[in-house]
């Protein structure tokens, strides 16, 4: 991981890769509306992104890293809604 002294520093980190995906997701929400199944696709992003993006938010702003288990899912479901948008 990010080793670093400050911790504020691995704060901003957290928030700006949070926001990063958060943005391009947003993005793919717009061509999941024109795929084949529009509403598994869109489910799968926006699921991906609250279990992802959400507790990297809520590290970044709290400093605990009490729901960051739920990242890994939540990468796993947008990478499933990229599927789905390309099948």
């Amino acid at each position: 991981g990010f080793k670093n002294s400050n911790p504020d520093d691995y704060r901003v980190v957290i928030f700006e890769i949070a926001n990063k995906y958060h943005f391009y997701h947003s993005l793919a929400l717009l061509g999941a509306a024109h795929c084949r199944k529009p509403a598994v696709a869109g489910a799968l992003l926006v699921a991906g992104m609250g279990m992802f993006c959400g507790p990297l938010y809520y590290q970044a702003l709290t400093g605990d890293p009490g729901m960051s288990k739920a990242a890994p899912y939540g990468g796993m479901a947008m990478i499933a809604g990229w599927l789905a948008i390309l099948l």
